[in-house]
């Protein structure tokens, strides 16, 4: 192995969870912090609860909403469009390769 490329060792770094909870691992970086643990994890625990990270759920939830609200003709319509516009630039682009 090459020396002195690889990162340094840290034995004993400290990982520090949202919850409060930290705990000692083996790692390249000397101190981690991390939104959710084993400690705090609903699979570990057992207990149900929602995890949103940055509003993802709530952004989620408006999309939806808005997408129920288009009629569902409109939808078909574009996505027919979209398809035909593809399908003809590639007819067009094989023509072209052609001559």
């Amino acid at each position: 192995m090459k020396k002195e490329i690889h990162p340094e060792y840290h034995p004993e770094s400290e990982v520090k969870c949202s919850c409060g909870a930290s705990f000692n691992v083996g790692s390249t970086m000397p101190k981690i912090e991390v939104e959710i643990c084993s400690s705090c994890h609903p699979f570990f625990t057992g207990v149900k609860k929602m995890i949103d990270t940055g509003g993802r759920v709530e952004k989620f939830r408006q999309r939806t909403e808005a997408a129920a609200k288009v009629p569902k003709k409109t939808v078909k319509k574009v996505a027919k469009a979209t398809k035909d516009t593809k399908t003809t630039k590639a007819v067009k682009a094989k023509k072209e390769v052609k001559k």
